[in-house]
């Protein structure tokens, strides 16, 4: 129960709200609200039409299909060449948030709440300092680093989780940053707050911009026995229909020292799509770490999203409407006409929704594209028939996820995707509600596209809007995207719309400057979805699986043009691509049977010179074996200059308090050798409601050495013998 309700606590606000029909079809424009009350009138309008009877979400009697609404969430690099390795990130010199962090002659390492300071010279700490109480040392954290500032990010703000009951309950306070001073002992500089769920960051040079969602804070009234759907609808209508404009903008705290200074995003710095005002909001908040908070306004947008990518001048946030929709308990028949009268804020125009069709207006989902290679078959627009509701993600981050052997054949994607499985909640009834088989179907989600707006970073200021798109389908996470030479490339699956239905993936090509679609590779993977992408230059790969593994080989020199030049077959998966120099590509995943059932890590080196002849040139296999690195890539390291590629492995079999081992592999141009495998010691734990994690973590290349992290110490490891040398406990 706990669980459910903290899975359901971390939305920020409770359930998530299903967005109004959306016109996707085309372009999606920005545009900024006049003033304080036009914003005010229009969210009040687009929130009251998303409300029913449970004010956004579900009623929390329902804490099932909370714990069932949880998703696994979980990067690349170019592997630096220099004396020591740097975190494995998307795009060269866009640095990504991760637990440790080095810089040749420090490590720094944040787990179970405390940040320390490794010197690699003595390979003792030189520094500590706890970020939260320890009681709450499960509160997940990571770092960004830029010489002597540290910016520790802790996605769920270190506060307790507060309940007056189980039908009505406080979320746990939004994320907070911590800005640390790492010139001597580490020292706190500064800390900031924020309402709602931190998405993602990104850093280029010393400047971090932080993308939070959140919610509109309303109280809705508590039901009371006997009432209808239609009376409770009401109340809450009423209830947003009373709502100041402070309900909706983005809040956020600086503390320095004991002094703490509230902030609120300002109106004209919000924007919103043209013919639609959500009812989240976007917000993204610019930080240099050699100064502190606060010294740049925060921006916001009047949309979701769930996925960031960027690059050194870009900075691109994405979202998928079915990701966020989650009907709970249905209302009788919608009231479009019926005006609600303020409860209070008596000079507020009346309110009437605008009466929008739950499912959009039927335009086209998918555009008539030809498809590229002879098996593949059009995308057709979906029929108009109910699409099952989508469970919604979690937004409590995992810490290292133990595999499991797999029992269904089709497996769900790596992290970051949205979940494939659909999940329609079963209505719990209470007192007063209206007999289960008198309830008017659940409304139809809204069209299954990504939508993507895309800002201007070149200057370390405020971000600047530049233009939003939208494509059919959903991402599976930020490699999905890639920015090359003015165009943004995004692979999406497309899940089936009817009972008949088939999934199939494409290849989107836009303009990087406007959105506008200029080119696709529709029909890639029929009745499969996407587990792996990669783009390289002018070329991308993509991997879908159900029962094999395609490897898709694409050409996208030409942006109006692109076509799959070969394809190729194997058994299992890739989850993960990483370039390994000119014409080779290493695979990460697992291992399956021709029926599509997992048996193990599986990790593999591909020759991809030729395009139109992909092929596998050596595999490498443990057996009911999983890796971080397969939904988490900053579990993922490779090191050319040694040949080495290194990522933590725990076994199927293996008891969790165990831990796990980091594996060590040997790539040639031809070949992937086991070179041997690293293990940390056994370390009793005391019983805790969240035991620190044994298992391996990270792997770091430092000189000719190879050190590991865990939550309980770290390993120092000769790189050539893998010899131990040093284990440094964190006490």
């Amino acid at each position: 129960m706990a669980v459910a309700l903290l899975a359901a606590a971390c939305t920020s606000g409770g359930g998530r709200s299903a967005p109004p029909a959306i016109n996707l079809t085309g372009k999606i424009k920005l545009v900024s609200y006049d003033d304080c009350a036009e914003m005010l009138t229009s969210l009040r309008t687009a929130t009251a039409r998303n409300a029913n009877a449970w004010g956004f979400g579900m009623p929390m009697v329902s804490l099932e299909a909370a714990d069932t609404a949880r998703s696994a969430v979980g990067a690349t690099g170019t592997g630096a060449v220099s004396t020591y390795s740097t975190t494995n990130v998307h795009e060269a010199g866009v640095d990504e948030p991760d637990l440790v962090k080095t810089d040749g002659e420090r490590v720094i390492v944040v787990t179970q709440g405390v940040l320390r300071v490794v010197d690699t010279a003595t390979r003792k700490v030189t520094g500590e300092l706890r970020l939260v109480p320890k009681e709450q040392s499960w509160i997940p954290a990571d770092l960004l680093l830029s010489g002597d500032r540290a910016l520790v990010l802790m996605t769920q703000g270190g506060e307790t989780l507060g309940m007056d009951t189980v039908a009505r309950m406080r979320p746990m306070s939004g994320p907070k940053y911590v800005l640390v001073d790492l010139s001597g002992q580490p020292t706190e500089v500064a800390s900031m707050r924020m309402t709602g769920s931190h998405v993602d960051a990104r850093m280029v040079g010393s400047t971090v911009r932080l993308v939070v969602r959140s919610s509109p804070d309303i109280p809705f009234p508590e039901p009371k026995p006997n009432q209808t759907d239609a009376e409770r609808l009401a109340i809450s209508r009423e209830a947003i229909a009373s709502a100041p404009i402070q309900a909706w903008l983005p809040k956020f705290e600086i503390q320095t020292g004991d002094a703490k200074t509230p902030g609120t995003v300002k109106c004209e710095n919000v924007s919103h799509p043209a013919e639609f005002s959500g009812t989240s909001m976007l917000s993204v908040h610019t930080v240099d770490l050699n100064g502190t908070f606060g010294a740049v306004e925060p921006i916001s947008v009047a949309a979701d999203g769930d996925t960031v990518y960027g690059t050194k001048d870009s900075l691109y946030v994405t979202s998928n409407p079915t990701f966020w929709f989650m009907p709970m308990m249905p209302a009788p028949e919608p009231l479009p006409d019926v005006a609600v009268t303020p409860r209070q804020d008596p000079e507020m125009p009346t309110l009437i929704p605008d009466p929008v069709e739950p499912g959009g207006s039927g335009g086209p989902v998918a555009p008539e594209v030809q498809p590229s290679h002879p098996d593949a078959e059009k995308i057709a627009p979906p029929s108009s028939g109910t699409v099952e509701p989508k469970s919604a993600p979690s937004a409590v981050p995992s810490a290292a996820p133990t595999p499991v052997p797999p029992v269904d054949p089709s497996p769900q994607p790596s992290a970051g995707s949205t979940p494939v499985e659909t999940i329609a909640p079963t209505p719990m009834p209470s007192a007063g509600l209206t007999p289960i088989e008198t309830i008017e179907p659940a409304p139809t989600p809204p069209p299954q596209r990504t939508e993507v707006h895309r800002f201007d970073i070149t200057a370390p200021t405020a971000p600047r809007y530049v233009s939003s798109g939208s494509v059919p389908g959903r991402l599976l996470n930020q490699y999905s995207l890639s920015e090359h030479a003015g165009h943004l490339r995004i692979a999406t699956t497309l899940d089936p719309q009817t009972a008949n239905a088939k999934s199939e993936s494409a290849v989107y090509v836009l303009k990087s400057d406007t959105l506008a679609q200029v080119g696709s590779i529709t029909g890639l993977g029929k009745d499969e979805q996407i587990y792996s992408v990669r783009f390289i230059g002018d070329l991308g790969y993509v991997v879908t699986f159900r029962q094999i593994d395609p490897l898709y080989a694409l050409d996208l020199r030409n942006p109006a043009a692109p076509k799959v030049t070969g394809e190729l077959k194997i058994t299992g998966y890739s989850a993960y691509l990483h370039p390994a120099g000119p014409g080779r590509l290493i695979g990460v995943g697992q291992e399956a049977t021709t029926e599509g059932r997992q048996t193990g890590t599986q990790v593999s080196l591909f020759d991809v010179a030729d395009p139109a002849a992909p092929k596998s040139l050596s595999r490498f296999f443990q057996e009911k074996g999983g890796s971080e690195a397969e939904w988490d890539p900053h579990a993922f390291l490779y090191w050319p200059e040694d040949n080495l590629a290194m990522m933590p492995l725990m076994s199927w079999g293996s008891n969790w308090a165990e831990g796990s081992s980091a594996l060590v592999l040997r790539v040639t141009d031809s070949d992937i050798t086991k070179l041997g495998m690293i293990t940390h010691p056994k370390i009793a734990q005391q019983a805790e409601f969240a035991p620190a994690n044994p298992g391996i973590r990270r792997c770091l290349i430092i000189g000719n050495t190879i050190w590991t992290i865990s939550d309980l110490g770290l390993k120092v490891s000769d790189s050539t013998t893998l010899t131990d040398q040093t284990w440094l406990p964190f006490t």
